[in-house]
């Protein structure tokens, strides 16, 4: 079991909550190559997220990544760092799997997976994301092409299309 948080917002999410969630737009929907995502079950609201149609999966930046059990099942615990705009938040997701994925270095790296909640422009659905640190990186999310094929369009020349990121550009939510 994982140690009580002393600073850090923990957020659980329960994988036992019947949702009703679109799976497919009934419309496509253009969207620039960098948009606001937020990822309820977490407690993110209009993180920063590039979209990358050359990566499969969405990818969240997190650190402190560690592995438990818990009632005979697989979960991770993990940390969303500060940044300007909101604190570091402590999380705990059922893990879905690890999965061999290559960075865009070229060099394979086993990450962790979890099912969330993401929101971007009109559809709401539940996708896998791995777990990486992406400190080096200047945004803490990507969307990959997984989660893009439900009906969004990308537009190259465009950035938030879905709408400007606040000064802050990450609110908990």
């Amino acid at each position: 079991m994982m140690p009580s948080p002393t600073y850090w917002s923990m957020v659980t999410m329960n994988p036992a909550k019947p949702l009703r969630l679109r799976r497919k737009l009934k419309e496509p929907c253009e969207i620039g190559w960098c948009e606001l995502v937020s990822l309820p079950e977490l407690g993110i609201k209009n993180i920063r997220a590039k979209i990358d149609s050359g990566a499969a999966t969405s990818s969240l930046h997190a650190v402190k990544v560690k592995p438990f059990d818990r009632d005979g099942e697989s979960w991770v615990a993990f940390t969303i760092p500060k940044s300007p705009a909101f604190p570091a938040i402590r999380c705990e997701a059922k893990l879905l799997e690890k999965r061999l994925i290559k960075s865009s270095n070229g060099k394979s790296q086993e990450r962790y997976v979890i099912e969330t909640i993401m929101e971007l422009g009109p559809l709401r659905w539940v996708g896998h994301m791995t777990l990486a640190n992406r400190h080096s990186m200047a945004f803490p999310v990507l969307i990959g092409r997984r989660a893009l094929k439900r009906g969004f369009l990308v537009n190259s020349a465009k950035r938030w299309a879905l709408g400007q990121p606040a000064t802050h550009s990450v609110t908990k939510g």
